[in-house]
């Protein structure tokens, strides 16, 4: 089942169970993906889904910490569970000694021997987690193993 009639179903399930926050946050979803087929002028494939919900991930997160600052915890939990919602979607997140292991080979396939290199193996590790890990970890990552 494509991903947009997964959400598509998952929407009319929470309509009939009467779940408020649920639909709220489903309606969201869609609403994005919508939006980025007018802007493709066409109909998405995976990829494109994948980087849709990872960036509506990483605005959860960024509010999350907001409102958690702001002393704002009841819409903190609210984004909280958007957030739980919004990676049901996703892939499986990497553990971080996986994302260490894609790291070194990538290292090891680029050649790279210092931080200068940071592009080079950026380019090969970006693609295979692509949806999987937060982009900030793994570069952070590949420019602690460079250093």
């Amino acid at each position: 089942m494509k991903l947009k009639e997964e959400i598509s179903q998952r929407l009319k399930e929470a309509m009939k169970a009467k779940d408020a926050d649920k639909l709220s946050a489903l309606r969201l979803i869609l609403a994005a993906i919508n939006n980025r087929e007018i802007e493709k002028r066409g109909k998405l494939d995976e990829g494109d889904y994948i980087s849709l919900l990872s960036s509506l991930a990483k605005q959860r997160l960024e509010s999350i910490d907001m409102f958690k600052k702001g002393g704002r915890d009841e819409l903190a939990a609210k984004e909280e569970a958007e957030l739980t919602l919004i990676r049901s979607f996703l892939p499986a997140q990497l553990s971080e000694s996986e994302l260490s292991e894609m790291i070194e080979s990538a290292i090891a396939e680029a050649g790279a021997s210092g931080i200068k290199d940071l592009g080079k193996v950026m380019k090969i590790v970006s693609p295979k987690v692509k949806g999987r890990a937060d982009g900030k970890l793994v570069s952070d990552l590949v420019k602690q193993k460079l250093s």
